[in-house]
């Protein structure tokens, strides 16, 4: 999590940025306060730092909002000295502090560490504790499921929400419920697949006494029950053809009727759908039907695999263990790391409710406090055993790298020297450098970890070579800006390889700032390179 700055003057949060950014304080900038409320749904900032007055929303309000939501959170507010009367207000309505402009930068930055510091302090604040609903996770893909759900929550608008099995679907719809106008009211699921086609109408819509055989008394619908919440139909691909009719002509008509019913009754719930399978194949294939289909199709969610956000693997299995021990006594396991990078490595054909199955059976079966790479399963651990060592971090390569960062074998370089100087070929004193490598201690993470000689022996090898080819300065002048720049180019590079080309997360392993990293990406002419 980051420090949230809320202003509609672009220049104070640029000025904010740049000194968070050197103090190794990750951002999130927001010109208004509607904006940092809808991404505030299901993440929260660490401190939040916000104007008073601001067009729309006030910073006022949005501490209040914030007091309601995220109790937690510090707010320091922002406000011009004359203001005296908001600074006042903003404490009394429990701001953390107030910042008076214009304000001077090391100020501010102090505060917000003072905030961060008491934040650390409180007991139970750490960053594994999931956000509401159990919905959890840091991936772009996941942050781009909240922000959907912060924009889609005050709707009544049909949703459909696909991904694999196992990836989370009723949760997100129980979020989208449970932020919208309807909370109050109950949600409702029905799975369209477990329930038999000739008991389903029954199931939505209800009956009437005696309208089939075993109707002793009428029964209220699911409809009629979820009327002021949500209903929220899951596997709807699998729904029997004539249901699919029924539900139609109820979506397009707001109305239906009883089993065995006169009545006409009102469709009031909202209806969020959710499917593991392609709809449009089956509605090519004729087991859908294509009006139903784009009834439901009002705004499409897709949730991402577990495969597809590898970077919360292990965040998910702290929670999902922490949660088991509560739920079944005894403490709480810890993974090791090289059990942890076997889960890393794992397909999770059963996504995320695989994981959580995985951490229960875990808690229940392994005695040993932490969890080694002998606890798991065979079919996780099995890549790893043939390998003879820990499989690598999701986006690492163990194949050597060529002269351009791809992975194969390494491209002989020779760099031109001038007359009277023998040419140098690197790959040659690469082989070597790999060869002492061999006896290098092992990395429990990665393999061999080559010694930190090695690849300062071959920049001097290139440097001498450089300056060798050019006894004069001339334009060798600028050699140690080239290299800075090739050498930023190829640790930035290597990082994003390494994180399949998350931004976010390539700086955060590197040590450097979110708008950093996008600023050194466009210096270095790095987005025109390609894979």
């Amino acid at each position: 999590m980051s420090v949230w700055i809320v202003d509609d003057d672009e220049s104070i949060r640029w000025v904010l940025e740049r000194a968070f950014e050197r103090e190794g304080i990750a951002t999130r900038s927001f010109a208004n306060a509607r904006s940092c409320l809808e991404a505030a749904v299901l993440e929260a900032p660490r401190v939040l730092v916000c104007d008073i007055r601001m067009p729309g929303e006030s910073g006022l309000q949005l501490l209040a909002a914030f007091r309601r939501r995220r109790p937690e959170t510090p707010v320091i507010v922002m406000t011009a000295y004359s203001d005296l009367d908001s600074a006042v207000a903003a404490l009394q309505g429990g701001a953390f502090e107030y910042l008076p402009k214009p304000f001077d930068v090391a100020t501010a930055v102090q505060l917000v560490r003072r905030a961060l510091e008491q934040r650390r302090a409180e007991p139970g604040d750490d960053e594994a504790v999931p956000t509401q609903l159990g919905l959890l996770g840091r991936a772009p893909a996941m942050q781009d499921v909240f922000r959907a759900i912060g924009r889609l929550a005050q709707s009544s608008a049909t949703v459909l929400i696909t991904g694999e099995s196992g990836t989370g679907k009723e949760l997100v719809a129980r979020a989208l419920h449970e932020h919208s106008p309807r909370a109050k009211g109950e949600f409702v699921a029905v799975n369209a697949a477990a329930i038999p086609g000739e008991l389903l109408e029954s199931e939505l819509f209800g009956h009437e006494r005696g309208s089939f055989t075993g109707a002793v008394q009428a029964r209220q619908g699911r409809f009629e029950q979820a009327r002021e919440g949500t209903l929220f139909l899951d596997e709807i691909g699998d729904m029997p053809h004539e249901m699919q009719t029924r539900l139609l002509r109820v979506l397009s008509e707001g109305q239906y009727y009883r089993v065995g019913g006169h009545q006409p009754l009102k469709a009031e719930a909202r209806v969020i759908a959710a499917t593991h399978q392609a709809l449009e194949e089956r509605v090519r294939q004729g087991l859908f039907r294509e009006d139903l289909f784009h009834r439901l199709n009002v705004i499409r969610l897709r949730l991402p695999s577990l495969r597809e956000r590898r970077e919360d693997i292990e965040l998910l299995a702290r929670h999902f263990l922490q949660r088991s021990a509560q739920e079944l006594g005894g403490a709480t396991k810890q993974l090791s790391r090289a059990a942890t990078l076997a889960l890393v490595d794992y397909r999770w054909p059963g996504n995320v409710r695989e994981l959580e199955n995985l951490c229960r059976w875990l808690t229940l079966m392994i005695p040993s406090r932490v969890i080694e790479l002998r606890d798991l399963p065979a079919e996780i651990r099995e890549p790893a055993a043939t390998s003879g060592e820990p499989p690598p971090a999701a986006g690492l390569s163990r194949e050597p790298l060529d002269a351009t960062g791809a992975t194969g074998a390494v491209a002989p370089i020779t760099v031109a020297a001038s007359a009277g100087v023998a040419p140098v070929d690197v790959a040659a004193v690469a082989r070597v450098a790999a060869d002492e490598a061999d006896a290098a201690p092992v990395s429990p993470h990665y393999g061999r970890v080559e010694r930190a000689a090695n690849w300062q022996q071959l920049l001097a090898v290139e440097v001498a070579a450089r300056l060798a080819s050019t006894p004069d300065a001339g334009d060798e002048s600028l050699l140690m800006d080239r290299l800075t720049r090739d050498f930023e180019a190829t640790v930035i590079a290597a990082a994003l390889r390494h994180t399949r080309g998350r931004r976010v997360e390539a700086a955060q392993r590197l040590g450097i700032g979110r708008n950093t990293i996008t600023r050194k990406i466009g210096e270095l002419h790095l987005d025109e390179r390609g894979p």
